[in-house]
């Protein structure tokens, strides 16, 4: 697998299905309504350090389950490795030590804590990851191979380690299990997913949404076209849950033209629309697509195919796109700039872009990314930035788009930073092309009408 595709892979996975999230839901609850039984029973027969053990691998499974709640998937999973790790091997060391009537059985959990830990690695592949797989199986190893314990070890009774043997053995087999089962559905998952992308490309499935990009006075001068896809039985998709996987299996050349196609078919129909030819349309194009050897030919045979004006269209870039080469990239974009069509970087100021960079590309917007505004009337530290970046656009003599603006709070201070065209759910979500139609129509005429 090529590192495009693992990136790719790697976004997808780091974004657990709700059917992964429910497993470690469930598995939380379980252990610790496990530990605490095991906790009550060991507080009967008085062995009070043996239940505060059970206790704090209670404790250690609710705070995962609260975490689990908030999204903090990998604080968990770290956690639950950790923990369980010294946890088995303390018990293997000082209480679990096996005799010629009952077997160890404790370190049947350790494959369980190398397949979190494996499960993590997918997601973000590390070397504290693979110690800790490494370190959960030569525990079980050396645990299983031998009676290695300290020599002050203390053997819990067994009576008690009799129906231990049992009860935690069917236990740490049924985890195994659970882990197997969770891996093979999310890939499974993954994998479906990618065949019902390639049929919806086929099938016609995939869907433009419009929102709206307004100036200093409220006065619409453009959308921004954003990709959905309606699936038959989910429901509308964000790009977000695709996209990663496009990418892994080659489809975002055909996805990407498809996008260019359509949106220059609708640059076509407000040609002819006295209300909506003087809106500009933005296009998000990524870097695989942007590269590609026919791309310049293929977006000036999409504008001829469709009679569109290319000053209409807007190519939105990201800061990514100058890692294939800055020359390569300028030489691209100079082509198309001929043509009439103009650029956007999108999401400035999370990349790799530089100042050298911004001087060498024909550039004729800087998009703030929506991390900087959502926070800017509380973070100080972001309010300086946005101030920064605005001068710097002012300065290059390109405009500056905030995106993300969703209170009037935001807008006033963008506005009173000099920022000049703005985008968000405070002016207008993502619609369809005829609610973006009426919608546009009906505001231009009012604003003409006032005039």
């Amino acid at each position: 697998m090529s590192d495009k595709q693992n990136v790719a892979q790697g976004r997808y996975l780091d974004k657990p299905s709700q059917r992964l999230i429910f497993t470690y839901k469930a598995a939380s609850i379980t252990i610790a309504v496990f530990c605490l039984c095991w906790a009550m029973l060991f507080a009967f027969h008085q062995r009070w350090h043996i239940a505060f053990l059970e206790i704090l691998g209670a404790f250690v499974a609710a705070i995962s389950w609260l975490l689990i709640g908030r999204g903090r998937l990998n604080a968990v999973l770290i956690l639950s490795e950790l923990a369980f790790l010294a946890i088995a091997i303390i018990f293997c060391m000082t209480l679990d030590v096996p005799d010629g009537k009952t077997p160890r059985v404790v370190h049947l959990f350790l494959p369980v804590v190398a397949m979190l830990g494996y499960i993590h690695f997918l997601r973000s592949k590390s070397m504290f990851q693979l110690a800790i797989i490494i370190a959960s199986l030569a525990s079980f190893v050396l645990f299983s191979s031998t009676h290695f314990a300290i020599p002050a070890a203390e053997t819990i009774p067994n009576e008690i380690r009799v129906f231990g043997a049992w009860f935690n053995s069917i236990l740490a087999v049924t985890m195994i299990c659970g882990c197997v089962y969770a891996l093979q559905r999310e890939f499974t998952a993954h994998h479906s997913m990618k065949r019902e992308l390639q049929a919806a490309v086929r099938n016609g499935e995939l869907q433009l949404f419009f929102q709206p990009q307004v100036d200093r006075k409220g006065v619409i001068v453009g959308a921004e076209a954003l990709l959905r896809w309606k699936h038959p039985q989910r429901g509308y998709i964000a790009p977000d849950a695709f996209i990663g996987i496009a990418e892994e299996c080659g489809l975002m050349p055909l996805i990407g033209g498809w996008v260019l196609k359509d949106a220059c078919n609708t640059l076509s129909k407000w040609r002819e629309d006295p209300h909506l030819s003087t809106l500009t349309l933005a296009v998000n194009v990524s870097a695989i697509q942007f590269v590609s050897e026919d791309f310049e030919r293929f977006v000036l045979d999409t504008l001829d195919l469709y009679r569109a004006d290319p000053n209409k269209l807007k190519l939105e870039l990201t800061e990514s796109v100058t890692l294939v080469g800055i020359a390569t990239v300028a030489a691209k974009m100079n082509t198309l700039r001929e043509a009439g069509i103009t650029f956007a970087l999108d999401d400035f100021g999370t990349g790799y872009s530089s100042l050298n960079h911004l001087g060498r590309l024909p550039i004729q917007q800087l998009k703030i990314d929506r991390s900087f505004v959502q926070g800017v009337t509380e973070n100080p530290q972001g309010a300086k930035l946005i101030k920064s970046i605005v001068k710097m656009g002012l300065d290059l003599g390109v405009t500056v788009l905030a995106e993300g603006v969703e209170t009037a709070e935001q807008q006033a201070f963008l506005l009173n930073c000099g920022c000049q065209q703005f985008q968000g759910y405070y002016f207008g979500r993502p619609v369809s092309i005829d609610a973006f139609e009426r919608d546009s129509i009906a505001r231009i005429s009012e604003i003409r009408t006032m005039l």
